[in-house]
């Protein structure tokens, strides 16, 4: 996630005021962040809790970003983006029965 930040883990690390290694550790699974720490991280990231504890979010990167993009359509260019999305889900939801 801090690719959406535009960040390296060192660069990171010391804007949470933590030592150079902090955010490499983190994401080598070494160790993990004290609850404040967490937050503080999606602080930082600008990133809700959720996107980090949801296990039924796959793609939590590019949920932000269609997100983000989302956000700056008018009514009716969210209506056709709707539109669109819904009608993928179909066709996903039949293809799956169809291989059930």
């Amino acid at each position: 996630m801090k690719k959406r930040k535009g960040v390296s883990s060192k660069e990171m690390s010391k804007a949470l005021g933590q030592n150079e290694g902090y955010i490499s550790k983190i994401e080598r699974g070494y160790t993990l962040p004290s609850l404040s720490g967490f937050f503080y991280i999606c602080e930082y990231l600008d990133v809700p809790p959720k996107y980090f504890l949801d296990d039924e979010i796959e793609y939590p990167l590019e949920l932000l970003k269609a997100i983000d993009i989302l956000k700056e359509l008018d009514e009716e260019q969210f209506a056709h983006v709707t539109w669109f999305l819904q009608a993928i889900a179909k066709t996903k939801r039949e293809q799956n029965k169809r291989d059930d």
